[in-house]
């Protein structure tokens, strides 16, 4: 017994085969876009400045924003101290080893090299040390100030105002790393990163 195909599976509306496949035109399309879209990925992909400055303006936001949290839960003040070269979580302006005791998230920092030159204390990297370094080709800009700290309430204040007297402007600091530039800024009176 031989199997007859059913051409009315195969059969256009009318009657005729379909034509399944692709032109050849269709398929040089296709990998040209494949090939732009690939250059424009890869050489953005193999470009490790541009993760590293996200990546770092993301560590410094949380930074920040830890440091207000820790202030809340733990009622007292708590310093962000950062300088060009690092961010850094302390419970005293002066950020001395008896200060350092906020403990990263997730137990220590990033441990990367630029953290390990810049997160030292007594002349000893302190992996717990809330505290991460600024990566090659990455510039903080905005960071004039020193740092800021939280009250107990959560509210910030400038680091030199331990008063509580003068009013907290909101502070925006950026990190450029090669062509992009990312800017966070921290809010007055609710201390809000965004």
């Amino acid at each position: 017994m031989t199997r007859h195909h059913d051409r009315r599976r195969f059969a256009g509306a009318a009657g005729r085969p379909i034509d399944a496949g692709f032109t050849m035109v269709e398929l040089v399309t296709v990998i040209v876009v494949m090939g732009i879209l690939g250059a424009i990925g890869a050489s953005r992909f193999f470009d490790g400045d541009i993760f590293a400055g996200r990546a770092y303006s993301d560590r410094a936001k949380s930074i920040i924003r830890s440091a207000q949290k820790l202030a809340i839960a733990q009622n007292r003040l708590v310093f962000v101290r950062f300088t060009p070269t690092n961010f850094a979580v302390c419970f005293n302006a002066a950020c001395n080893n008896a200060a350092a005791l906020a403990f990263a998230p997730g137990g220590s920092n990033s441990g990367s090299t630029a953290t390990r030159a810049a997160c030292v204390l007594g002349g000893n990297y302190i992996a717990s040390w809330m505290c991460e370094g600024t990566p090659p080709n990455v510039a903080v800009t905005g960071v004039g100030s020193g740092g800021l700290f939280f009250d107990r309430m959560g509210r910030p204040y400038n680091t030199n105002d331990v008063d509580g007297a003068s009013t907290f402007q909101p502070l925006t600091l950026t990190v450029t790393s090669g062509a992009s530039v990312y800017q966070f800024t921290v809010e007055a009176e609710t201390g809000y990163v965004r």
